[in-house]
């Protein structure tokens, strides 16, 4: 592959990456905010000459192209495995009938029609038998490929005083996962009328991250950890807040022990939606930061940050609906921010995925006024 050239200077620095995402998220001074993206559609790559120009055809080239500070992670197979056998079970107009990895049987777009979240149509678990049969094949805690080589991702990673980057652990999911191989619709139901199976599912779900981290946290000095919770959409989590305060926080109090032991203290997750309903119960478990962040569905980041003063970090939040009315709007967003950026615990990005319908020119002004007004320039 052809080596890519950056089309921006790196923000003036006098610290490492490492020191300063993690004194940034314990809301020390730094020598500017970190700098990076959480990345683009797919559409962006073929839709925006910027990308098509220069050759850029996903979201690792682009942090290289827009030279962004370096952030990276390792994680382990912490749910199922060994993966479903895919395969197309119908081709259609412009969609597929797809049986995935998890089991679900989905209707997704064909090559060519776009990129959509797959509509989901039937899981591959409905009842607790369902349930033992696949956690036999799929989630068997000794399975070999569960074993991790840390020879091999010493290699990769480097010895822990001169690495110049901030290194997560993958603390993945307790109940977002087993949210996708129920499908949305499912997991509501089966949470009433089987609540020992989807706690059972959790309480995997647990082990298997235990049993990872229990293989790397000896080995390496991570700077954060990260998980992936995407329960929640405009009015609050799909689950009840006992359910969640009952069942998920406890297994997260187990997770942050092994964290905090080996002196972890900064836990994001990924979950979109309107978290504020649960927010109590991640801070109770650990989590203490809320990444990317989705402003529309539940709110400008500084309200949060104000009411969790000290508690909490966001990374994102930089609105994207703001984005794509142009540079005026831009403006005034970034403005809005500026505050949280100087207090600490809050690193700006946009709240997802940046859209198509943001102007390539409009972006580019973004980033350079981000710099200016977050960076040393």
């Amino acid at each position: 592959m052809a080596a890519i050239t950056p089309i921006r200077s790196r923000w003036k620095s006098s610290m490492s990456d490492r020191e300063r995402f993690n004194r940034q998220m314990r809301f020390q001074s730094v020598d500017r905010s970190f700098n990076m993206e959480f990345g683009y559609w797919d559409e962006n790559f073929t839709q925006w000459d910027i990308f098509v120009n220069n050759g850029i055809k996903n979201n690792w080239e682009a942090d290289i192209f827009f030279n962004f500070d370096i952030i990276k992670g390792i994680g382990g197979r912490v749910f199922i495995h060994p993966p479903i056998e895919s395969k197309v079970l119908e081709e259609r107009e412009s969609t597929q009938i797809v049986l995935n990895s998890e089991g679900l049987i989905v209707e997704q777009p064909r090559a060519g029609f776009g990129s959509s979240i797959p509509h989901c149509l039937k899981s591959s678990i409905e009842t607790p038998a369902d349930w033992e049969n696949m956690k036999a094949e799929h989630f068997d805690l000794k399975h070999p490929d569960r074993i991790v080589d840390i020879t091999a991702l010493k290699k990769e990673f480097g010895d822990d005083e001169s690495r110049d980057y901030p290194l997560g652990v993958d603390c993945g999911s307790m109940i977002g996962r087993v949210r996708d191989v129920l499908t949305f619709e499912g997991l509501a139901y089966a949470t009433y009328d089987y609540p020992e199976m989807v706690e059972d599912m959790v309480e995997t779900s647990c082990q298997l991250v235990e049993h990872f981290l229990d293989q790397v946290l000896p080995h390496f000095k991570f700077d954060y950890a990260s998980g992936w919770e995407d329960i929640c959409f405009n009015h609050g989590p799909i689950v009840s807040l006992d359910f969640f305060r009952n069942v998920i926080t406890p297994r997260y109090k187990r997770i942050s022990k092994k964290l905090t032991a080996h002196g972890i203290d900064i836990w994001y997750t990924d979950c979109d939606g309107d978290v504020r309903p649960i927010l109590p119960y991640f801070l109770e478990g650990g989590i203490n930061c809320l990444f990317p962040y989705e402003v529309n569905s539940c709110a400008h980041p500084g309200e949060l940050l104000d009411q969790y003063d000290g508690q909490l970090r966001i990374m994102g939040g930089v609105d994207k609906m703001r984005m794509g009315e142009g540079k005026d709007a831009i403006k005034t967003y970034l403005q809005s921010l500026e505050k949280y950026v100087a207090r600490g615990g809050y690193i700006p990005f946009c709240d997802h995925r940046c859209p198509p319908n943001v102007k390539p020119e409009d972006y580019l002004y973004y980033l350079d006024l981000k710099e200016k007004m977050f960076g040393m320039g």
